[in-house]
């Protein structure tokens, strides 16, 4: 990308519902990108919260400078809809949705450009567990295989502000599988899409433990299959 001043490369965007105790965190780690600090932003979208998440994001944004951080509120509550109103402000050429509960490898930033320039305006990133349990590790590990071996593109994505704007979006009738769906559409628009296995984003397991017994590693394997079949993707995740 061109050194131009003011250029804004990566714009990371955030959707965030009662995330205080997470958030802070996916905000650091784009603070620790190996990338120009004033070439990145983050755009937090307060996603109806009923906690103190505004709060620390604007605390963080005071600790993180010269990140530029946004905090911009969306009332209704939603994923895809939370996730479309950051990419509205949005000023980079690329936009990341991160999850709040996530955190960036340093060398995620530096990757996507490069991906980018070598003709892949799009692309969803693998996913590993951000813990040293074994069993959340492998449950990762085998959804990652699944995406390799199957070719689908889904959970965190990338996309060129231009392609995204051209798309439409995110479908904000959908509370899961929105990336997986939002990527097939550009597929069929002939837009080249990727899966990025060179860097990664860590993610909490939190929702795999909502359950006795471990039953949140079948209930959510579940939910991503019946997604990914089509079926229960506005059902509330």
């Amino acid at each position: 990308m061109q050194n131009v001043a003011g250029t804004i490369d990566i714009s990371v965007i955030i959707p965030a519902r009662n995330e205080e105790a997470f958030v802070a965190r996916a905000l650091r780690s784009i603070a620790r990108q190996a990338w120009p600090l004033e070439r990145l932003e983050a755009i937090v979208v307060d996603n109806a919260s009923s906690d103190g998440t505004a709060a620390v994001v604007l605390q963080v944004a005071r600790e993180l400078a010269p990140l530029r951080i946004v905090l911009v509120e969306e009332r209704t509550p939603g994923r895809s809809r939370a996730k479309n109103r950051g990419a509205a402000v949005a000023q980079g050429t690329l936009l990341l949705f991160l999850d709040a509960d996530s955190v960036m490898a340093p060398t995620l930033a530096s990757e996507l450009v490069a991906h980018w320039h070598t003709g892949y305006p799009a692309g969803s990133i693998r996913v590993i567990a951000e813990t040293t349990d074994r069993l959340d590790r492998w449950f990762f590990d085998l959804m990652e295989l699944g995406k390799t071996l199957f070719r689908i593109r889904a959970q965190m994505l990338y996309c060129s502000r231009a392609w995204f704007e051209r798309a439409g979006g995110f479908d904000e009738r959908f509370e899961i599988a929105e990336d997986r769906e939002f990527l097939q559409r550009l597929q069929r628009m002939g837009v080249p899409v990727c899966h990025l296995t060179t860097s990664w984003i860590a993610t909490s397991p939190r929702r795999l433990r909502r359950l006795p017994l471990r039953l949140g590693l079948v209930i959510t394997f579940l939910r991503w299959l019946l997604a990914e079949l089509g079926v229960g993707r506005h059902w509330r995740y």
